[in-house]
C-alpha cells in the first residue's frame, strides 16, 4: 500500500480578512478597561495578570521576528547594492531618513514627555526578564560577552534579543556570501517568516484581552490621568507624523525635485485609503509600483527603490518606536539616559527592517528594543498594546509617504525620471487609468472587510535582480 503525501485541506471558500473585528475588539476592550478602572479600581487592578500574559506572548515572538526580518532585510540591501548606482543611492537615502525619523521621535518624546505625569505602578514581571538575561551584565566587557551566545541556536531560545540580532546579522551576510547556493536557504527563511508572522497575528488576536487587563490595571491604579496621558501620546504621534509628511518629506521633495508633496498625496489618495483600511503600507505596494512608473519614473528605478524601501525605509515605524519607548520609560519613572536613547535608536534602526510586512510587527520590535536595553520596562508594552491599533494607520501612512517621496528623489538623482511627465501627471493632465489588478484591492467603505493584497507577498520584499537586469 503506497503512502500518500501529507496535504493540508484548503477551505472551500476563500477566507475574508477579519482584522477589522480585531480593531473593534481592541476599542471595546480599552473602553471597558477604562470604565472598570474608574468605577471599580480595586477590582480592576486584579486583572493585571491578563496584561502580563499578553506581554509574555509578545516576548515569545521577539527572537524569531527579528531573526527572519534581519536575514531577509540583508538580502534586500545586498540585492539593491548589486544593481548599480540607484541601489547605492537608495540605501544611503533610506539610512539617513530612517535615522532622522528616529531622532525626531526621540526629540518630540523628550520635549513633550507624554507619560511623565503618570505614576504607573511596577508590576514586577519586567524585572524577571532582567534577572534571567545575560544582558544584565555590567561593564563593557560583560556587555560584549553577553552578546555572544553559547551556541548558534541558543541565541533564539535564551531570550536575549541582542544575541538573536547578532546571529541574524551573521547568518544574513553568510547566506549572501554564498551567492546562488544560498538562495534555497533564503527562500526557506522567507517561508519561515510567513509562519512566524502568521503566529504573530494569532497572538495579536489576544490583544483585546491583554489591553483590557493592562488598561484596567493602570486606570485602576492611577485614575483618569492614565487616559489623558495615552490620548496625549496618540495626539503627539499623529501630529508628528503629519508634520513629518508635509514638513520634512515635503521639504525634501521640493528641495531636490521641485515637486509638490500635496499634489503627490492627492495622486496617491486611493492608496492612502487602502492603507488606512488595512493598517499595512504593503497593501498598496503593487499599485504604488504601477503608479510610480505611470508618473514618469523609469521602471528599473522603481523596481529597486520601492521593494527596498518597504523593508529599509520605515519612517512612521521609526517615530512610533522611539516615542512609545520614551512614553513607557517616563510613565514608569525610569527615564532613559542619553546613552540608552542613542543605543535604542541604533537598535531600532536595525531591528525595524521588515516590520512593515504585517500589522502589529512594530509591537514586537518595540518589545525587543526595550528588552535589549531596559528589560524592566517590558511591563509597559501591555499599555501600548491598548493604543497600538489606533497608531498603526499613522505608521503605515507615513511609511508609504516616505517610500513614494524616495522614489521620485532617487529618480531625479539618477536622471531616470521624466520631469515634464511628472508635472503633467500630478497636475491631472495625464490621469492614471485603473487596471484590473488595481480593482482587486478596492476598498468598500460600507463593508470594512478588506482583503490585504500584501498577503500574496512575502513580508520582507526583495529586489527582483533578474527583472532589473532584463530591463
Amino acid at each position: 500500500m503506497s503512502s500518500s503525501p501529507v496535504r493540508i485541506v484548503e477551505p472551500k471558500k476563500e477566507k475574508k480578512d477579519k482584522s477589522h473585528w480585531l480593531y473593534i475588539s481592541v476599542i471595546v476592550a480599552v473602553l471597558a478597561g477604562v470604565i472598570l478602572g474608574l468605577v471599580a479600581p480595586d477590582v480592576a487592578v486584579k486583572f493585571e495578570l491578563l496584561g502580563k500574559l499578553f506581554v509574555a506572548l509578545i516576548k515569545m515572538m521577539i527572537a524569531p521576528v527579528i531573526f527572519c526580518t534581519i536575514v531577509l532585510g540583508i538580502g534586500s540591501v545586498r540585492a539593491a547594492a548589486s544593481v548599480g548606482r540607484a541601489g547605492a543611492i537608495s540605501l544611503v537615502y533610506f539610512i539617513v531618513m530612517s535615522t532622522f525619523a528616529l531622532a525626531i521621535g526621540l526629540v518630540v518624546g523628550n520635549i513633550v514627555k507624554p507619560g511623565s505625569s503618570l505614576a504607573m505602578p511596577e508590576a514586577g514581571s519586567g524585572m524577571s526578564f532582567v534577572d534571567s538575561s545575560k544582558e544584565a551584565a555590567h561593564g563593557l566587557s560583560g556587555f560584549v560577552m553577553s552578546v555572544i551566545p553559547d551556541t548558534l541556536f541558543s541565541s533564539l531560545t535564551s531570550g536575549s534579543v541582542l544575541q538573536a540580532l547578532f546571529i541574524a546579522l551573521l547568518c544574513g551576510f553568510a547566506i549572501q556570501s554564498m551567492g546562488k547556493a544560498g538562495e534555497p536557504l533564503l527562500s526557506a527563511i522567507a517561508q519561515v517568516q510567513k509562519l512566524v508572522f502568521k503566529v504573530l497575528m494569532m497572538v495579536l488576536w489576544t490583544a483585546p484581552i491583554g489591553a483590557f487587563g493592562a488598561i484596567s490595571w493602570v486606570v485602576g491604579s492611577t485614575g483618569f490621568d492614565a487616559v489623558k496621558q495615552l490620548v496625549l501620546l496618540m495626539l503627539c504621534f499623529y501630529v508628528t507624523c503629519v508634520i513629518f509628511i508635509f514638513g520634512v518629506l515635503g521639504l525634501v521633495l521640493y528641495a531636490f525635485t521641485r515637486f509638490n508633496i500635496f499634489k503627490l498625496v492627492k495622486y496617491l489618495a486611493r492608496e492612502y485609503l487602502l492603507i488606512f483600511a488595512t493598517s499595512s503600507s504593503e497593501s498598496a505596494l503593487p499599485t504604488l509600483i504601477r503608479k510610480m512608473e505611470h508618473v514618469g519614473v523609469d521602471k528599473s528605478t522603481v523596481g529597486i527603490v520601492v521593494p527596498t524601501g518597504y523593508s529599509f525605509n520605515l519612517d512612521g515605524t521609526a517615530i512610533y518606536l522611539t516615542m512609545a519607548s520614551i512614553f513607557i520609560s517616563d510613565a514608569m519613572h525610569k527615564p532613559l539616559n542619553l546613552g540608552e536613547q542613542i543605543g535604542l535608536l541604533v537598535f531600532m534602526m536595525i531591528a525595524s527592517k521588515g516590520a512593515a510586512g504585517v500589522s502589529g510587527a512594530g509591537l514586537a520590535t518595540l518589545a525587543g528594543g526595550l528588552q535589549a536595553h531596559r528589560a524592566e520596562l517590558l511591563d509597559g508594552v501591555g499599555i501600548i498594546a491598548g493604543i497600538d491599533r489606533f497608531m498603526s494607520e499613522a505608521r503605515a501612512l507615513t511609511n508609504f509617504a516616505g517610500n513614494s517621496v524616495a522614489t521620485l528623489v532617487v529618480g531625479v538623482w539618477t536622471h531616470t525620471v521624466d520631469r515634464n511627465r511628472v508635472n503633467a501627471v500630478l497636475s491631472g493632465e495625464i490621469p492614471y487609468v485603473e487596471t484590473p489588478e488595481d480593482m482587486e484591492s478596492d476598498v468598500n467603505l460600507r463593508n470594512p472587510s478588506v482583503k490585504n493584497p500584501a498577503d500574496k507577498l512575502q513580508p520582507t520584499p526583495q529586489v527582483d535582480v533578474d527583472e532589473y537586469q532584463r530591463t
